[in-house]
């Protein structure tokens, strides 16, 4: 095998190319015709042509920014030099759509899931305490470490999670804020990785548990348990009670095994966090490859993060199944402009610090990497935060760019996994979904073994291809979904992530 070259370059038009490993002063670009000026970090960028003050900077043949001062072949190119800047895109709807190319019989994938009655299958086998007011969030945690010594000769039963949260008062009572909550509320009550759930209350809040109910067709049974603290006689006989009700609930929902079923039944959650300047050319488009063949198989992937896809809209809208698919996510990315704007914020408040230690510099650059992590089949859909998913493909769901508020509203929307890609080193968990974690580069992958599931960075060492690197990611993907545990779960990462997104006034 040849060795690699000390850049890499993604785009023949581009004007800058990636720094493989530090690089000093005076060090000749094999192929580039430059000569670094200075020192360019690992994962940063280089100048490969001069670019004059005011004039784009291209990586991925897109605009990543804009010349701050005249930059010079052999720059480094980061904040010092390149700024973000406002410019008119050209929207171009489903130029690039095409028919997906299935796998269908004896070729499709499947794994070990855990089938429901009504036709759903899960991925993890949990009971849930979910909360409609931070008030009963003390009692809710406090019942789950309760519940854990029940759980000895339920083998098949993978644990009881109190997932918590501050609404649910102090807000408006109806509304978008309400609707939010009800919605991510309701979309983990009826989650496949769930045998049974208590939704638990205090009994005066704003978000009353009947208004949830009756507001998603939810109804009180065996495996779904509602209770407040208020009616049922204070913080100690609300926890005996819901303690009875797991009691009754655990026989039943140990009374499953896993059997084979098609792929199609896994819905993965796209997340990254904590990037870096490799996470565009590893593990995101390794990710895009793993999720390309989910698709194929059957599956799907929900793309998330809106003000992080913000700058690389216009390439997934060529991908659009429709006119009507596309513009939705348009108008998406109108409204966090507005949304910003009315908060004083900026559309470029990413990438953060440790992003840009990383070498990402705007939030275009960032936002043309992520956007890889939803491979290249059609864009089928575009949801709002927590919309059940309808169309099996590649999905968009609207949500902030937080990591855990966008993967409670993957999970909340069907996704029974999540796949989480870094490069600087998030820890992360998503119960009931279970998450694997992408390292971006091999030091990371050998700095925190217990946090990491799989290395990508051997696309940027030139010892492996995206494409087999997304087949490995793919065969852990169903090896985790057949019961496999992720590292994030073997640490119990997973309940204090539960954030659901906070729309409109504390009142």
């Amino acid at each position: 095998m040849t060795q690699p070259t000390l850049t890499i370059r993604l785009n023949p038009t581009d004007t800058v190319v990636v720094a493989r490993a530090d690089i000093l002063p005076g060090t000749a670009i094999s192929g580039e015709g430059v000569t670094a000026k200075g020192h360019i970090p690992a994962g940063h960028k280089i100048a490969t042509k001069a670019v004059g003050e005011g004039e784009p900077v291209r990586r991925y043949g897109q605009i990543i920014g804009f010349a701050s001062r005249p930059i010079a072949a052999g720059d480094h190119v980061h904040t010092h030099n390149c700024a973000f800047q406002m410019f008119e895109r050209q929207y171009e709807f489903c130029v690039e759509a095409k028919p997906t190319p299935y796998t269908t019989g004896a070729a499709q994938a499947t794994f070990q899931g855990i089938k429901r009655k009504d036709g759903r299958v899960g991925t993890r086998n949990y009971i849930g305490i979910l909360t409609s007011v931070n008030c009963s969030a003390h009692v809710a945690k406090m019942t789950a470490r309760k519940a854990e010594v029940l759980l000895e000769g339920f083998p098949n039963v993978d644990g009881v999670v109190a997932l918590t949260h501050g609404l649910g008062c102090g807000m408006a009572a109806e509304g978008d804020g309400m609707d939010v909550l009800r919605r991510t509320l309701a979309g983990y009550a009826l989650h496949a990785n769930f045998g049974g759930i208590l939704i638990m209350g205090l009994g005066c809040e704003a978000n009353q548990i009947g208004g949830l109910m009756r507001a998603h067709s939810l109804e009180a049974g065996p495996f779904l348990h509602t209770m407040t603290i208020q009616e049922s006689g204070g913080s100690t006989a609300t926890m005996q009670k819901a303690l009875a009700a797991i009691r009754e609930m655990l026989p039943v929902v140990n009374d499953v095994k896993r059997e084979t079923v098609p792929a199609s039944h896994i819905t993965i959650g796209l997340q990254c966090g904590g990037s870096d300047g490799y996470s565009g050319i590893s593990a995101n488009p390794a990710l895009g490859a793993a999720s390309d063949l989910l698709v194929m198989h059957g599956g799907s992937v929900i793309l998330s993060e809106t003000p992080e896809t913000y700058g690389a809209e216009h390439v997934l809208v060529r991908r659009a199944a429709s006119r009507e698919v596309g513009q939705k996510l348009v108008d998406l990315m109108r409204w966090w402009e507005e949304y910003t704007a009315k908060n004083k914020g900026s559309m470029d408040n990413n990438p953060s610090p440790g992003n840009k230690a990383g070498g990402l510099t705007t939030i275009l650059e960032k936002a043309l990497g992520a956007a890889t992590k939803g491979g290249t089949t059609n864009l089928v859909d575009v949801l709002q935060y927590a919309e059940p998913l309808k169309n099996r493909g590649f999905n968009f769901m609207d949500s902030p760019g937080y990591d855990p508020v966008s993967a409670t509203g993957q999970v909340a929307s069907g996704a029974n996994m999540i796949c989480f890609t870094t490069g600087r080193g998030s820890v992360f968990g998503c119960k009931p979904a279970p998450s694997l974690k992408l390292a971006t580069n091999s030091m990371l992958f050998k700095r925190m073994p217990d946090d990491m599931d799989i290395n990508c960075g051997t696309i940027i060492e030139g010892s492996e291809t995206v494409q087999a690197c997304g087949e490995r990611i793919l065969k852990l993907i169903l090896d985790t979904a057949s019961g496999k545990k992720s590292k994030s779960e073997e640490m119990g990462f997973g309940e204090d992530e539960f954030q659901p997104w906070s729309i409109g006034a504390v009142m």
